[in-house]
């Protein structure tokens, strides 16, 4: 038996009669996904599978071809593409930004003065999540760029992760300084044609001239409903498009998972692209991974090592899943949320158990506490998102939603907000790490985080610091 079929301790994986496409056709029909594509890459071969149809407004089957948004799968391309360059000695990732950047102000200047390449690419920056879209004309990413200064910083650069799109945007804006190229006209000629991704791209234009999925949320009375914009708030803008603005398939996200896990297609050096997955800060109780590396989430999964990246978008969510030892891949998109996210982790752990034997297990939370729930109870948030955690005395529950602000400001659709969902503080260690136990969110973890005299001042979700507010 070869390699990669054999588990994290050499022993047989699980064998069953359900193949992919079955499997995938149960759990969009659990999630009540109406469109879904997966993909594996196993033993130098790919295996697909489509289901069910593009937009329950105007059904097309869904194919291995179908283009769905990836959201932040995105950042894969950006990461790359600025590690090519850095192959080629054009950028330094231990550079500071302004090399490249001169123009550059935060609100910190020496923040601004000591932010490195590669800080954006782990998201050590320091910067807040993202600037709200607002004044820029033109949407481009010099104008992004000359807002930067209104975004917090929630630290000094280096000092911890905290997921960062603005960081992401920025680095595009390197991209650009060093090609001279639009963004997306440089990350295409740099990674995705000598990739070989034909069906990858930024430009909706592209996108509406080929078969494509449209996102979807469930009203008040359970039904499925089209999201508009087709890209998340805020992936609309241009600018936003390293962090988060692609739309690719199925059929190019195994290509380029090939192309992470073997030499780089004489693009760049195999070295280099394993350097990209090693971790280089540490996350803590985060159902992201156990570190980032350059862009990947890197985690031990039944002690084989993953690297992988998710993205989240308007009614749409995209997983890719590495196994660099096994050469093997798992790709999952789904076009509803909030459960198309749940259908995808659904796909992935089956991948690895039926393929690899590798099984993840789910942490159990400690029975509830009502003395710690009270202490960590109250209003937390991030430059566009507020977080709610409350008790009735019987359990916790946290609530994380779009700023109701924005939502009125805006003239477009937004993501639906998540309702409240119980979670559970995990035993060891500190006491302050917590999954959330039921909903949308079901299965991620976090932290709360402590100031020098013990009050918890800050909660860790999906990466994101949500600091706590006054009086909270």
């Amino acid at each position: 038996m070869s390699r990669t079929a054999r588990g994290a301790a050499g022993q047989e994986p699980r064998r069953s009669i359900m193949s992919l496409s079955e499997f995938v056709a149960q759990a969009a029909g659990k999630y009540g996904v109406p469109g879904a594509a997966a993909g594996i890459l196993a033993d130098g071969r790919e295996i697909h599978a489509a289901h069910g149809v593009t937009s329950v407004d105007n059904p097309l089957p869904v194919d291995a071809g179908t283009l769905f948004h990836l959201a932040s799968v995105t950042k894969t391309f950006t990461a790359t593409a600025l590690v090519r360059l850095a192959a080629e000695g054009r950028v330094d990732l231990a550079a500071p930004v302004r090399r490249y950047v001169p123009e550059l102000r935060l609100a910190d200047a020496d923040s601004a003065a000591r932010i490195t390449v590669l800080n954006l690419l782990n998201h050590t920056s320091g910067l807040e999540w993202n600037l709200l879209d607002g004044d820029d004309e033109d949407g481009s990413l010099a104008a992004f760029v000359a807002r930067l200064e209104e975004l917090p910083l929630i630290a000094p650069p280096g000092v911890r992760a905290s997921y960062s799109q603005a960081g992401y945007n920025l680095a595009g804006r390197v991209i650009e300084r060093v090609t001279g190229l639009p963004f997306a006209k440089a990350v295409a000629s740099l990674v995705l044609e000598p990739a070989g991704l034909p069906g990858t791209f930024f430009d909706l234009d592209e996108v509406v001239v080929r078969r494509f999925a449209a996102g979807h949320d469930r009203a008040a009375d359970g039904s499925l409903r089209v999201t508009r914009p087709w890209k998340a708030w805020p992936a609309g803008s241009r600018a936003n498009d390293p962090g988060g603005g692609a739309a690719s398939s199925v059929r190019d996200l195994l290509r380029w998972a090939a192309f992470h896990l073997r030499d780089g297609e004489g693009v760049l050096p195999a070295g280099r692209l394993r350097e990209m997955r090693e971790p280089t800060v540490a996350l803590r109780a985060s159902s992201l991974g156990d570190a980032f590396g350059v862009c990947w989430f890197v985690k031990d999964i039944g002690g084989v090592r993953t690297v992988g990246h998710g993205g989240s978008g308007n009614g749409q969510f995209a997983e890719l899943l590495l196994v660099p030892e096994h050469d093997f891949a798992v790709v999952s998109l789904a076009n509803a949320g909030p459960d198309g996210y749940l259908f995808n982790q659904e796909v992935v752990r089956w991948a690895l158990e039926h393929h690899l034997g590798v099984v993840e297990r789910e942490p159990e939370p400690a029975p509830y506490d009502a003395a710690r729930a009270r202490e960590v109870a109250g209003h937390y948030e991030i430059d566009a998102m507020n977080l709610d955690l409350a008790t009735d005395g019987a359990r916790l529950t946290l609530e994380v939603g779009i700023k109701p602000e924005i939502r009125r400001a805006s003239d477009t659709e937004m993501p639906a907000d998540y309702p409240p969902a119980a979670i559970g503080f995990l035993p060891g260690g500190d006491g302050d790490e917590y999954v959330i136990t039921e909903g949308g969110l079901k299965g991620q973890r976090g932290f709360f985080t402590r100031d020098e005299r013990g009050a918890v001042v800050g909660v860790d979700l999906a990466g994101r610091l949500f600091g706590r507010t006054a009086g909270a």
